[in-house]
């Protein structure tokens, strides 16, 4: 037996050595033929868009920034703020419900969980834009008295803009309380158990242990609720909100530019998308600091090779 063989047992069958220096990848010819054809087949498709007549590059460079169509992209904004903001906070304080050990804060968290998410999100658009039939007046009395504090018309206390506000913020709530609770959980019981011990305060325990750890789990689907917040906000053209989608429907409804005006829209989404999305990454390196988020390196095939003697290494 040679010097390069290693022998798993007295009669055993030798296991040849690995020489992992000069270990080489294995060529892959179908790996690059099918990048290769979806290439080619990605290039002729944008060229294809490109060259297409009917979408009228020179309209759309007009309107890109046609003074209508940045006023809805500056609605369209607000909107996705306003809403992941205020659905990041209500979220949290159900997502504290819903963990709670008291029936009487889970409960109530539970139910709403359950209606918001199980109802389509236009369904809860339309129905704050139409609350007044529902509720023709707004009035607060002080309990006990005949003291009235708040008696508005509900047409002027939830406008259009208040009520797409107030459906998207009711809706992404009940989302952010999934994240934020599957964040908290994934962090393990015995790091807050650990502090108590050490003396930390509930608030502390929270703040520098439990929160930090759970951002690392709640940032990317966060990231991702806030893209699909900011798409959802095109719903609101049903309730003629001036957002960016109303303001190209208004334009094209009056020129007969569909093709145009809807590339436009589409061209911001696309350029706020791209913006969210690198808000994002940078967010995720800065919690992910100290988990290995690398892929596994690629897995090589190592030749054997044969000694001077002839035996197999």
């Amino acid at each position: 037996m040679s010097a390069n063989t290693i022998e798993a047992g007295h009669n055993a069958p030798a296991i040849p050595a690995v020489d992992v220096a000069n270990a080489v990848a294995r060529p892959r010819p179908v790996r690059w033929l099918l990048a290769s054809v979806v290439l080619a087949a990605s290039a002729a498709i944008l060229l294809g868009v490109v060259r297409n007549p009917n979408i009228e590059w020179s309209v759309v460079l007009e309107y890109l920034t046609y003074p209508s169509i940045l006023k809805g992209l500056w609605t369209t904004v607000w909107l996705t703020v306003g809403s992941m903001v205020l659905g990041t906070l209500g979220g949290t304080l159900l997502a504290l419900g819903r963990n709670s050990a008291n029936p009487l804060l889970r409960a109530p968290a539970d139910v709403y969980v359950w209606f918001f998410r199980g109802t389509p999100l236009l369904i809860q658009l339309i129905f704050w834009y139409n609350f007044a039939i529902f509720l023709p007046r707004i009035e607060l009395h002080v309990p006990f008295t005949d003291i009235t504090v708040l008696s508005e018309s509900t047409n002027d206390v939830i406008k259009p803009l208040i009520a797409a506000l107030l459906g998207l913020t009711l809706h992404e709530a009940a989302y952010m309380c999934e994240i934020v609770r599957a964040g908290i959980l994934s962090v393990s019981q015995g790091q807050s158990e650990a502090a108590k011990v050490l003396g930390l305060s509930s608030s502390q325990i929270s703040r520098q242990i439990v929160l930090p750890q759970a951002m690392r789990v709640i940032i990317p689907p966060t990231g991702n609720q806030v893209i699909s917040m900011l798409k959802a906000t095109s719903l609101v053209s049903v309730m003629s909100v001036f957002d960016l989608f109303y303001s190209a429907q208004t334009l094209y409804t009056n020129n007969g530019k569909i093709i145009p005006l809807l590339v436009v829209a589409s061209l911001w989404y696309l350029v706020l998308t791209s913006v969210l999305y690198i808000v994002q990454a940078r967010l995720e390196r800065r919690y992910g600091r100290g988990v290995a988020t690398r892929r596994p390196a690629t897995r090589r095939r190592i030749p054997f090779q044969r000694n001077m003697s002839g035996a197999t290494t």
